[in-house]
Formats: C-alpha cells, structure tokens, sequence
C-alpha cells in the first residue's frame, strides 16, 4: 500500500502494525469508512488507542497528509502523548498536524485572522483572574456594589452565556427582573470594555472564532477544505460552542470522526453538554457508531457493579463493559457510626495494603466535596501516612477556610496583622489599597499593630470620611462577634463568625461548582470546631488551641508529586485517572448525591459522576457511608445513596462498625433486601412514592429519629425538599 502526495510518505508501508494489536472493535473503529463516526468508548476501553491508530491509519493507509487532519482534545499534556503515539506508530517524524486543544486550536486561528475577527493585531489573552478584574471595574463604573452583585456570579453567568453562543445583544430583553436585566448591562459593557482594549478571554476565544466561521466565507472554505479529517477526543465534554464550530468546520468532507463516553458526562456545571453525543446521529445522518465496550482496566466484579448503577440513567446510548481478566473480589462496603469512624477505617485499610508490599500511590480516595478530605488528612496525618491532595489544596490551605480562621484569630488576638490585613476588606466593604496604605504607614511610624493604627486613625480623623465609616464598622462588627460568643461552644462560635462576617452570604450569593465548594468547606470547619478536642495539658482556650492545631496541620505540608503517597481527590478529579485500590466514601443521600441534584431532580449525571468512580478501580473496589455525620454544627442521620441500592447484592460484601444494626434509618441497602419494620414510618420506606395533602406527589429520600419523633425527608415535584414529621404528616403511599 503506497501513500501519496506529500515527502517522507511516498514509499510502500506496511500497516499491519498499526491494525494488528487491535481488538475486533477497537480495528473496526479505526478502520471506519469515510464520513461521520460516533465511537462509544466505555471506561478502559482504550479510546486514545483508537484515536492514535486512526490517525496513523489515514496518513500510512490512505495517503492522507498530516497537513489535512485536525485533532481536538481537551488538555495540552493529552494532545502531547497522543503526538508522540502517531510518531511511534509511523516510524518517522511527525509534523503538519494541527493537533491540540480547542482553546489553543482557535487562538491560532484567532492570529492568523486578526482583522477579519474583529481584533487588533496584538489582542491579549486574559485569564480567569484578569476577567474577574475587569468585571469588578464594569460594577463599579456601573456603581453597583458587590455585595449586592457578586463579580464571580456575573463572571459565571458570562462565561456561560458566551459557551452557549451567546452574546450580549441576542440575551432576552424585557423578560426577568432586576437580575436579568443588570446582567446583560454588566454583560455589555463588559464586552464593549474588552473590544476597546483588545482583550480576549477564554470563553471569547471558542466563540470569536465560531463566528468568524459563521460570518468570513472565505475563510470559512479555506479551513473547511484544508481539514478533511477531523477526529476529537473526550466528546462528550464538549459545549454548545465547540460543537457548532466542529459541525461547520466539518460540513465539507463530513468527515468528522468522535470519539466519547455518554456514561462518563460530568462537567455540565462548566457547560459540557451531553446532548451532543446523544443527538450526533440526527445531527449527522448515516454516521457510523461504534462501541468500544471490552475494559482493560477492572476486575468482572468492579464493571458489572458499575454497569447496574449506570443502567439506571434513560438518556444514554447504551453499552455493556466486560473484560476477560479475572472476576476479582467482591466490593466492600464499610458502614460507619459517624465520618471519623469512617476515616479511622479507610486509613487502617490503607495502613494493611502496605503492609502487604504495596506502594502508597497505588491507593486512592475519592469524595463527592472537597470539604470531605478533612477527616481523612486529619487521620493519614495522625497516622503518619504520606498523602497528596491530587488537583487541589490540603483543607487548611483553601483560601476561604484561611480567611475564615483570619475572623476567628482576631477575636482571639486582635493585634494579628496578618489575619487583619487578609480579611479588613472580605467580603468588600470600602476598605482600598490606599486606605491600607495609610493604615500600614501610621502602624509603621507609631509601631503598634494594623489594629491600634486603625483606631488611632479613627479616633484623629485621618482618613477620608467614606474609608472612615467603613473601617469603623469593621472594627465594630468583630468587637461585637466577640461580645456575642462569649461563653458560646467552639462549633456553635465559629457558625456565629461565619454568618456575622458575611463569608457564608459571599460564597452563597456565587455561581457554580466552585462556589458550592467554598460553602461546604466552610460548613466543614463549623464541623472541625465542633468536634475539636484539645489536649488535656493545654493552657490555652479552646479557640487559640483550636487555631494552633489548624495552622500546625497546614504546615505539615503534603507530599510532593513523585513521592510514594496515598491520593486524595474529588471524583471529578479522578476522571481519566485509574489505581488498583480505590475507595468512594460518603455514599449517602444528599452528600452522593448531592443535594442540589435531589432538589432539582437532576441524578443522571451525579449517577455517572458515581460510574465514573467505580471504574477507576483496577483490583479493590471500598465504598463507605457514615451513619451520622456532622454538618452546620449538628449531627445528622444519613440514610444510604441510592447508587448503593442499585449494586448487586451478591457482588457487595457488607462490613458493619460494631454495634451497628441499621435500624436507626430504616433502610435497606441492596436490592431484594427486606427493610427492617421501624416504629414511626408505617410502611414508608426510602425510595417510596408518596403523596401530601398540601405538597403533592414526591420521593422519600431521607428518614431518622424513632417512635413519635420519626420524620421523614421527601422531595416534591412542585414544593421541593422537605422534613416531615410522621405522625403529623399523614403522608399516603401511592
């Protein structure tokens, strides 16, 4: 077989090399005929093997030259192995490919067009801080104040209409309140003050270059006729944006060849839309699909598991994983008394598995919230166990958990400058960097603390009357935190701080994962306080004890990348990843799921958030919940996740903490299962459909408490989330 048309592969190859070590399906995949393909990869089926070959397979088989191929994934160090890959499987260097993410991709377009896409020559590119700047700037030429109009939600609110392509001017008008309408103020001027100054963020990057597409017919037909093979990775990640520019990129050739997993779409709070790969055969009609569905990766036992949850989901494509290797050992799932307990036993687990000649890095814990890791570095820690906190900070690093502990140390010190200095202005109250320059002089010049030298400056007037007010009421509201905590309990102190400071109303009024995530960890510190117990021999008062023991366990610093340590990461984090021993923990309603998810009714992709975790694991798969857990300062009692219900019985084995009966709930774990009769819930049991007289028709999803305190948690189609007490609810099973 001859390849032509371009030096350096005009010479007879052999390509045996590059079909031969395939799979059935992975060599019909790669060897599809010409025109769209949709190639469903399940987990450890070995896609980037599929994308690589086929690649190789156009240029050595079908004389395509490199020059005529796109390849899109979605990170620079994926698009670098993938390179590397092609240049293995064809023996020579490889060179005219354009290959890379979408961002970079469309920047390079972006340069080679500046003036067709409306851009000056030298535009910039402006990262997530610079934009978040630039809005601050926009509210306040706006003179609205932040408090009222968060700049990280009207960031988020942007970005997202900019990855749903759309722009300011095509937003609704005269629909909505307040809010909709100063949001596309906010939006406009933010673009006008972008165009002016030749800034481009990265949301702007995807969506300048779609309409340059869209709106340049020349070249439009220049690109759509130089790529006549264009293959992407991760598919279903991609958003409305990336999308549309792949469909018209493609129109031409139709060539366009994908490769995705509908089950592991888990990014749609970022904007990754699912729809995508579900309607890519209406979109492209006669494409070819393909399911990659053999695993290289897990044990029989792990990918029937995660198989049965994810059969739950109705909007996929669906797929059946299998593998010849071996069955494997059954999952085990740990039922904790509370989440200490459950850290205790995930980290003897740990402690056993090295024992037993296996390296630290090869184990991994996974937690639907950043705020669960706590538990789990407090005890790796106190059990002297080296861990990484993959994709993230150790809990007492995370800007809001130090800015939270920056209030509490100045109720407990006031002359600490640092914690002064880091929250005198969070959440924004008027306190700028020239009053903070005038404040850090005087303390200079008298040598007295930035507290003394902000009272010294207010008693004499030295500051403008505005920065005046504003420094007064700061200075105000911690005397009067102290004052109203005297005598209060650590947990009960903190939550008091927490609320009075305003950083719960901060991170609440955000938009987005993120901000979720900042909400928890704070909750989790009102937790840590809760359950802090100081040493006996101390001498200090349980908040400068409490505030030692966080800023020790900051600086015990985690282990650097390439040490042998455990890992520790979200289960967003995890995708992509994969270890022989993998633990979920925190499978319990309204933690896994979350409970935005059972507000909202939106479980199929926290139920692939879930699958995804479960086939991360090679050889041991642990799962874990906590009874009782503590949050917001009281204990709670979790009834079971779902997604452990929808297990197999026969592939789970079942350990219990000593002493736990389960009654407590109510509940039953696995299907087939008989749920104990417990006083109180006559008959109701979780997962029942149920009817209220006021609220309607909705789901159990929660029980607790015994006898007349029994209650029940129910979500309702129309009314939401709500705790009903039993014997007053009069709940009708339907």
């Amino acid at each position: 077989m001859y390849a032509i048309g371009f030096p350096g592969y005009n010479q007879p190859m052999d390509i045996s090399h590059i079909l031969d070590p395939l799979n059935k399906a992975q060599r019909a995949a790669v060897a599809a005929p010409s025109g769209p393909s949709l190639v469903l990869a399940g987990a450890g089926s070995g896609k980037t093997r599929v994308l690589t070959h086929r690649i190789a397979y156009l240029v050595r088989g079908h004389g395509i030259s490199p020059h005529m191929i796109l390849g899109t994934t979605f990170t620079n160090k994926a698009a670098r192995e993938m390179h590397g890959r092609i240049e293995t499987l064809l023996q020579a260097p490889f060179h005219g490919m354009w290959l890379g993410t979408f961002h970079g991709l469309c920047h390079r377009i972006l340069r080679l067009h500046p003036e067709a896409a409306g851009l000056p020559e030298n535009f910039e590119i402006v990262d997530s801080d610079d934009q978040l700047r630039l809005i601050r700037r926009v509210l306040k030429n706006l003179d609205l104040d932040e408090k009222d109009w968060p700049p990280r939600q009207m960031q988020w609110m942007i970005n997202q209409h900019k990855d749903a392509s759309r722009r300011s001017a095509r937003l609704p008008s005269g629909h909505g309140g307040i809010w909709e309408k100063m949001l596309h103020r906010v939006y406009a001027d933010y673009e006008e003050v972008c165009q002016k100054s030749g800034l481009v963020d990265f949301a702007e990057i995807l969506l300048r270059t779609l309409e340059l597409f869209q709106n340049n017919q020349a070249i439009r037909e220049t690109y759509q006729q130089r790529f006549q093979h264009i293959l992407v990775d991760e598919f279903q990640d991609t958003n409305t944006v990336q999308y549309q520019w792949l469909q018209v990129l493609s129109a031409r050739h139709r060539n366009l060849f994908v490769v995705g997993d509908d089950d592991q779409s888990i990014y749609g709070w970022r904007g990754a839309k699912v729809e995508n790969i579900l309607s890519f055969e209406k979109d492209f009609p006669g494409a070819n699909v393909l399911r990659l569905e053999q695993n290289y990766r897990s044990t029989g036992t792990i990918l029937t598991a995660a198989n049965a949850v994810i059969a739950h989901n109705s909007g996929r494509l669906g797929k059946n994983l299998w593998t010849k290797g071996s069955e494997g050992s059954p999952i085990r799932l740990y039922d904790a008394h509370t989440e200490d307990d459950e850290a205790r036993f995930v980290v003897e687990q740990l402690r056993s598995w090295i024992r037993q000649g296996h390296r630290r890095d090869e184990a991994a814990v996974l937690y639907r919230s950043n705020a669960q890791s706590r538990v789990f570095e407090q005890e790796l820690v106190r059990q002297d166990i080296p861990y990484r906190v993959y994709g993230g900070l150790r809990f007492y690093e995370r800007a809001e958990i130090k800015n939270a502990l920056a209030y509490l140390r100045l109720l407990s010190n006031r002359d600490s400058n640092h914690s002064f200095e880091r929250v005198v202005n969070l959440p924004a109250r008027g306190i700028g960097d020239k009053t903070m320059g005038i404040i850090l002089e005087h303390a200079r010049l008298k040598q007295v603390s930035m507290w003394q030298a902000g009272a010294e400056l207010i008693a004499e007037r030295g500051i403008s009357p505005r920065a005046l007010a504003a420094l007064s009421g700061f200075q105000n509201l911690i005397m009067q935190m102290a004052e109203d905590t005297a005598g209060l309990g650590l947990g009960e102190l903190t939550g008091h701080v927490l609320k009075q400071s305003g950083l719960f109303a901060h991170h609440k009024n955000e938009r987005g994962e993120l901000a979720r995530g900042r909400v928890e960890n704070l909750q989790e510190l009102v937790s840590a306080a809760e359950n802090f117990v100081r040493e006996e021999n101390e001498t200090q008062d349980d908040l400068s004890a409490f505030l030692d023991s966080a800023a020790l366990q900051a600086g015990e610093g985690q282990s650097e990348e390439w040490e042998d340590c455990v890992q520790l990461m979200s289960l967003h984090s995890a995708k992509g990843l994969e270890f022989p021993l993998v633990f979920i923990c925190g499978m319990e309603e309204g933690r896994f799921p979350n409970q935005k998810s059972l507000e909202e009714g939106s479980l199929e992709e926290e139920r692939r958030l879930c699958y995804v975790g479960m086939t991360r694991a090679m050889q041991q798969l642990v799962m874990s919940r906590a009874r009782r857990r503590w949050q917001y300062g009281q204990s709670h009692v979790n009834p079971a996740s779902r997604f452990l219900a929808e297990i197999p019985g026969e592939y789970v084995e079942r350990i219990r903490s000593p002493g736990w009966d389960g009654a407590e709930s109510g509940e039953v774990l696995f299907r087939g299962g008989t749920p104990p009769q417990t006083a109180g819930f006559d008959g109701i049991r979780l997962g029942h459909q149920v009817r209220h007289r006021k609220f309607g028709a909705g789901t159990v999803v929660g029980m607790e408490g015994q006898g007349i305190h029994a209650r029940v948690q129910v979500h309702f189609a129309d009314a939401g989330m709500k705790w009903l007490i039993c014997s007053y609810a009069n709940l009708e099973p339907i």
